[in-house]
């Protein structure tokens, strides 16, 4: 490794930096970013889904499910309410930085349909 041009000083070249936080679009930075997700989620009470390491689920005390899918640095929440989509951003919010993009209409290249009357998805 050698130091950028113009970040040397006289007599250090030699030394160079280490960095103490990943760098957004360095190759660990998305790594990085998963691995403080994952340990935050866990904290939270949430649980892997043991077919996709992307997909945390946590029961509700209705007999309901939330779901979590990552997707590179983008989250879908899927559950029964919106109080409790609500919840988890307002937790998630005060972990990360976030913007919420309102209702997903498409996720990995398939739309998003909803039958708001009939409390149905279709994805195609």
């Amino acid at each position: 490794m050698v130091q950028l041009k113009g970040s040397s000083q006289p007599g250090l070249e030699h030394l160079v930096y280490k960095l103490r936080k990943s760098l957004y679009r360095l190759k660990q930075s998305l790594r990085q970013w998963y691995k403080k997700f994952n340990s935050y989620m866990i904290k939270i009470g949430y649980k892997i889904c043991e077919y996709n390491y992307c997909v945390y689920v946590k029961s509700l005390n209705d007999d309901s499910f939330i779901f979590s899918v990552t997707y590179m640095d983008d989250i879908l929440i899927v559950v029964k309410s919106v109080s409790d989509v609500n919840k988890l951003t307002t937790l998630l919010s005060r972990e990360f930085n976030m913007k919420d993009l309102d209702d997903a209409k498409k996720i990995l290249g398939m739309k998003i349909y909803r039958g708001r009357t009939t409390r149905r998805l279709w994805l195609s």
